[in-house]
Formats: C-alpha cells, sequence, structure tokens
C-alpha cells in the first residue's frame, strides 16, 4: 500500500474538523491515522452502542504541566534542509513548525559535533583555555540559517536547547573525539564554553532556553562523538563550575542532567544528583532517552524520578528508529512488525527480549502516551529530517527521521512516524495538563489525557489490537463522548471546554 500525501494541502487546511455531537455528547473532533493507509484523516463520531470500555476522566486531579513537543535541527538535518530547493525546505519547515501543522516548540542543537554531523569538530583553537579563538563559523552554513528560518516560522515561543557530545579532544584524558573524561583541569574552561556557545548564538539571533550538561554520559562504546561523568562529577561539575558560571554573568539557561536511558541508571543518577539538596536547586530537570528497550517505557524509573524531586521536570530529550535504512514512500513498513534496533544485534543475551522486531508508528505512539502518564513533560525526537540512507552520518549510524529528503530529486517523504509526534504536538500546548483517569484498559490499548490551558480535553488513544474497539469516555458528570478505534490505528480525540 502507498498513500498519496498532500502535506501542503493539509498545512493550509490545518487538519481542523467538526462532527456532528452523539447524543449526551459535546462536538468532538477525532483525527485518526492507521495501518489501513488514513493519515491524520477526519472521521465522523460513531453511533452510540454498547462500549467495550468506560474510562472515566477525573480532570480534578492534575498531573505535570507540559513544557513541549520537538526535534532535533542536527548538521546532518541542516545540510540536508539547505540542499533542497527553497520551496520545499520552507514546506518541510512549515510542516514541523507552523501552528497548522505539527507546532513544534522545542528544539534541540548540539554544542561541537555529534554523530549526525558532516565530520567531527569544536569552536575554538587546540589549547586555546582563554577561549578567545571561540567561533561558531561551522555552524553558520547550515544548522544557524535554519534555526532561523524554523524560529521564524514558530516565533518566540519555540526553546533552543543545546547538548554536547563532547569537549574538544585536548581537555580529554584520551585525547580524542570519541570516549574519554574530561579531565578536572579543564572543568573551569568547559563551563566557560557553555557561556560562549549560549552568548554566540544569541548574537545570531537564537536564545539558548538551556542545556543538558551531556549527551550519554555513560558512552556508546565509543563509535562515535562522546565523553564520560559519572553521577558525581557531573554533580561537581554543575555545582563548581557550571552553575557559578551562569550566576556569575546573569544568565537564565537551564541545565538538565544525565542525558541517556530509562531504567536502573536513571534511577542511580537520579538519586546521586536530585538527592543532593544543593544540585537540585541549581538544575531544571532530568532528561531522558528510549533506547534501553523497543517496547517499555520504565514507567518506575520516571515516577521514581519523580518522587525524588516533584517540581522538577522530567524531559525525552532523543528516540529514534536506530539501526534502520529508511524505507522510501512505503507507508505500510512504518506499520508492520518489521523494524530492529540496535539491541537485536548487539545486546547482551539476557537483554535480547527487550529488543524483539517492532512496529515502528507502535513505537512512538506507545512510547510518548507511557511518558505522559509517567510525568514527563517534554517529548523531543532525534533529527526531523535524514537522507535515503540514514545519514549523512559521519559515523555510520544510520537512523530513520519522520521526514525523508532526497536533495538531488528536490523530494521529501513523509513517514506515517510524522504523523505519529503529530498527533501528539500538534494539539497538545505548552501550559496543558495531564488529568486522571479510572479505566480498566486491555493490553495493547493505550491512552492518555490532557487538559489544555483553555479546558479542552485531548485523548491520544493507540489502538495495537486486532480489533475495532468502542470506547466511552465520561468527561463529567452530564457529558460522555464515544469513539470507535479500529485495530493498528491512532486517534487524537478533541473535546472542547464546557462552557
Amino acid at each position: 500500500m502507498k498513500t498519496n500525501y498532500l502535506i501542503g494541502l493539509s498545512v493550509a487546511l490545518g487538519l481542523t474538523w467538526a462532527c456532528e455531537p452523539a447524543s449526551n455528547s459535546p462536538m468532538i473532533s477525532i483525527i485518526q491515522s492507521s495501518a489501513e493507509g488514513d493519515r491524520l484523516k477526519e472521521v465522523t463520531i460513531p453511533e452510540e452502542g454498547e462500549a467495550d470500555y468506560t474510562i472515566i476522566a477525573r480532570p480534578e486531579t492534575r498531573f505535570q504541566e507540559i513544557e513541549g513537543f520537538g526535534g532535533a535541527i542536527t548538521e546532518s538535518s541542516a545540510h540536508l534542509l539547505q540542499q533542497l530547493p527553497e520551496a520545499k525546505r520552507r514546506e518541510v519547515l512549515e510542516a514541523y513548525f507552523g501552528d497548522s501543522a505539527s507546532a513544534y516548540n522545542l528544539v534541540r542543537l548540539h554544542m561541537n559535533s555529534c554523530d549526525f554531523s558532516l565530520s567531527s569538530y569544536d569552536y575554538i583553537d587546540s589549547g586555546d583555555v582563554s577561549l578567545e579563538s571561540f567561533d561558531i563559523a561551522h555552524d553558520r552554513d547550515d544548522i544557524i540559517p535554519v534555526a532561523q528560518e524554523a524560529l521564524a516560522i514558530a516565533g518566540p515561543d519555540l526553546r533552543f536547547f543545546a547538548s554536547p557530545w563532547t569537549a574538544s579532544p585536548w581537555m580529554k584524558d584520551n585525547k580524542a573525539w570519541f570516549g574519554g573524561k574530561l579531565l578536572p583541569e579543564y572543568y573551569d574552561v568547559w563551563a566557560q564554553y557553555f557561556k560562549k556557545y549560549a552568548e554566540a548564538y544569541q548574537a545570531e539571533g537564537l536564545p539558548i532556553w538551556g542545556f543538558t550538561v551531556e549527551n550519554e554520559p555513560l558512552g556508546n562504546d565509543s563509535n562515535w562523538e562522546s565523553m564520560h561523568f559519572s553521577p558525581e562529577e557531573m554533580t561537581t561539575f554543575i555545582k563548581d563550575h557550571l552553575a557559578p558560571v551562569f550566576a556569575e554573568n546573569q544568565m537564565e539557561q537551564k541545565i538538565l542532567i544525565y542525558d541517556q536511558n530509562r531504567g536502573e541508571e536513571l534511577v542511580e543518577w537520579a538519586e546521586a544528583i536530585l538527592g543532593d539538596p544543593e544540585a537540585r536547586e541549581l538544575v531544571h530537570g532530568t532528561a531522558v532517552h528510549w533506547y534501553t528497550s523497543t517496547f517499555k517505557w520504565y514507567p518506575e524509573s520516571l515516577q521514581k524520578t519523580h518522587e525524588l524531586a516533584p517540581e522538577k521536570a522530567i524531559w525525552n530529550t532523543e528516540a529514534c528508529i536506530d539501526a534502520e535504512v529508511p524505507h522510501w514512500q512505503e507507508d505500510d513498513w512504518y506499520w508492520k512488525k518489521e523494524a530492529t534496533d540496535w539491541g537485536f544485534t548487539w545486546a547482551k543475551e539476557e537483554n535480547k527480549p527487550d529488543h524483539p522486531k517492532y512496529v515502528p508508528v507502535y513505537r512512538y505512539a506507545r512510547d510518548i502516551i507511557g511518558c505522559l502518564n509517567n510525568q514527563v513533560s517534554a517529548w523531543v525526537d532525534w533529527n526531523i529530517v535524514l537522507d535515503r540512507q540514514g545519514g549523512p552520518n559521519h559515523a555510520s549510524n544510520w537512523c530513520i527521521a519522520p521526514v525523508i529528503a532526497d536533495p538531488e530529486a528536490g523530494e521529501v517523504y513523509y513517514t506515517p512516524l510524522y504523523d505519529a509526534l503529530r498527533h501528539f504536538s500538534q494539539y497538545i500546548k505548552r501550559g496543558a495538563h495531564v488529568i486522571g483517569q479510572e479505566a480498566s484498559l486491555p493490553d495493547g490499548l493505550h491512552l492518555c489525557l490532557v487538559e489544555n490551558p483553555d479546558g479542552e480535553i485531548v485523548i491520544p488513544i493507540l489502538n495495537t489490537t486486532e480489533e475495532s474497539l468502542r470506547l466511552e469516555f465520561q468527561i463529567g458528570p452530564d457529558q460522555s463522548v464515544q469513539t470507535l478505534i479500529p485495530a493498528a490505528s491512532l486517534q487524537t480525540l478533541l473535546i472542547p471546554a464546557k462552557d
């Protein structure tokens, strides 16, 4: 199956539909994507019938405040966008950052190079402890102009945050881009490097809202840019170096700790840093990734992290379909149990059950819903655009992005992953809150309830079962709505605020 997807038309129309209300229900909208070929499609409310499952909304029970959704403008993504015809580049950026499309309000950048760069690079001359040579000229070719265009589309609510993969090699114990640790004698220099980066980007009209201290501080087996920290080392770096530099220079940039996978390691890091009262006061929250498993979202570790510091945020800052080369114009593949990740081949034998073949759309939707139901307040994807190989990537670390570009042909392909993310990012607004629910749901049915600042209720639903399910939502004592969600489909219900 291959479907025609007219992204320009969908952006222009804004994908807003009104349906006739069923009895005793408010006017609602239902947006649906499915394995049968629906792509952010209007569907009508079914006639009322006996529900298979009833979900009671508890809007008086409010959980975390939502800070946003987004993706990463890597050098790879920006380079590809710059190679596209101007109109096509604009189309893609509108599809991500336009209010009537994905409405992304978060962007992750990388400070120095990462695996999704064209080469390894930094911003200073070797050995320059004064940082007088600091210059972001490398980023002006691709990253900066694309970020500026994204900001012009999204407006000032767009927040940029940056993550380093590694310090300059001469600051590290192994003198290499890959692996190694930052030498303690360079902690102050490295903290000043964050300041220089924020100042340089501000001068380009791109305010940096915050930083993660280090991408994947546990390392990646030195396959690409990386730098190791222990929890104790990161605590020292924040308390004695990074936060003081920010304070001395009246910088308001936020700090996110950890920035690696959920699970046991997350709890260890949260206990070490959030358990330190001084360090906890200096950080905005904790950053996590999803690569420990293709289907688990590790609610216990997320809840434990929240319990340690309920006032601090948890952000998912990276996720992608990794270890795969994109399938071009093949919508079916993204709905089939065919994809494998790094762990399918490389995980330890005892961990392989956590890395089975899986359905890419399910992985995204299930993880976002699981995160929202477990105190995560922001969810950020990895590369916004990659090519048909899954790069460019100087480490040959091929992955899939929601949008695939073919610069030579001047074409782009909006994969069903784009749709899956948009089911959340377009409709859940910054300042929304996850609200309570009472339900007994079957395995394979995933949903969450979110209340937008204007009182609208947003309900993303993923049905991974093999049958259609009729669901009834009791919103209040005199409000109920029903939906019929097909097998292998994703819906978003929009229920207006009650007058």
